[in-house]
């Protein structure tokens, strides 16, 4: 499978635009998940704690692998507490407090791997790329890695962090708001695993603030787009989380979600909503991306945008869900 191009392929600046990917499973540890993306694309392995690795000098940049809670990693402060800085001793004295925290933190991760998900973060990768990149999905599978349809406890998921091809207003709105359009389609092609409904992290928007965004006189200046979804989105825990956007946009704002240690300022849509389908050959992130697309295609069409604008806000009170999810499909396929 080959990635679809976006309508937008390169940036405002005229570089390929790229996509961050992240990818969540059980069944084999970050060591010999680091040895695979190794194997793969090349690069050392940098050990920088028993549970966290990552590797370095592969043809995309730096790669992230670790074990996905931070209570299983070295708290930093913790060890600048006991004068552990980065090629410095502990302090004279606090060599067992040192010692005990990480071997703890360590003895944790054993306790609680199959529980805690590995999670592989990868650099940003040029989305014509993105075929070359899933030869990794394929050698975790050889490997036994497990995905979201594992087992009932793996909420896994697979996320996307889409580049974005302008930061001008107008285009940060109108990809939001065909995502809000086509939000019920995405879950419905991707199926969304029970579990992960159920939990958190990838929330639906509050149907107020979609009739709020979706609205025909809905045309705010930056400040007040950011500051509209902030107020009704109060959550890093949504299916397309704007908050690294708007971090990024805004770095002056005083809004502490945006400040948040999770938070990683970045152009970039965090797109949340995919399973980790590692169970399924043949699924990676070309998968997800193509879908993606077509959100993008739709924010690049101001008629179709505006007609589908109007047909949500005309139908989602009175058409039951299924009702407006055969509308998008006709759109979509037709």
């Amino acid at each position: 499978m080959q990635p679809l191009p976006p309508p937008h392929p390169t940036t405002a600046q005229g570089r390929q635009r790229r996509v961050g990917v992240e990818i969540e499973f059980a069944g084999i540890m970050p060591d010999t998940a680091a040895r695979l993306v190794a194997e793969c694309f090349g690069g050392d392995i940098v050990r920088q704690s028993p549970h966290r690795m990552s590797v370095e000098g592969t043809p995309w940049g730096k790669f992230t692998i670790e074990l996905d809670s931070k209570y299983v990693h070295p708290d930093a402060t913790v060890m600048q507490a006991n004068g552990m800085t980065p090629g410095k001793a502990p302090s004279a004295g606090r060599e067992w407090r040192v010692e005990f925290h990480q071997r703890s933190r360590e003895w944790l991760g054993e306790m609680v791997a199959g529980l805690v998900p590995t999670e592989i973060v990868s650099p940003p990768i040029p989305w014509s790329e993105l075929g070359e990149f899933d030869r990794l999905f394929d050698a975790l599978r050889r490997y036994g890695a497990e995905g979201t349809d594992a087992s009932v406890f793996y909420g896994f998921g697979l996320h996307l962090n889409p580049e974005v091809p302008d930061t001008g207003t107008a285009s940060v709105l109108a990809h939001l708001q065909a995502y809000t359009i086509l939000a019920a389609w995405l879950r419905d092609q991707i199926r969304v695993d029970l579990t992960r409904e159920i939990l958190p992290h990838t929330n639906p928007f509050p149907k107020a603030y979609a009739l709020k965004i979706l609205a025909p006189d809905y045309a705010p200046a930056r400040a007040q787009l950011i500051s509209d979804y902030l107020r009704d989105n109060p959550t890093r825990n949504r299916e397309l989380d704007m908050c690294p956007l708007f971090a990024h946009l805004a770095p002056e704002s005083a809004h502490p979600l945006l400040h948040e240690s999770l938070v990683k300022p970045r152009p970039t849509f965090h797109y949340r909503l995919p399973n980790a389908q590692l169970n399924a050959p043949g699924w990676g992130s070309v998968t997800e991306w193509n879908r993606w697309v077509t959100v993008e295609r739709l924010a690049a069409d101001a008629h179709s945008l505006h007609t589908q604008r109007q047909a949500y806000c005309a139908h989602h009170t009175q058409s039951t869900v299924g009702h407006w999810l055969d509308k998008l499909k006709r759109w979509v396929e037709g």
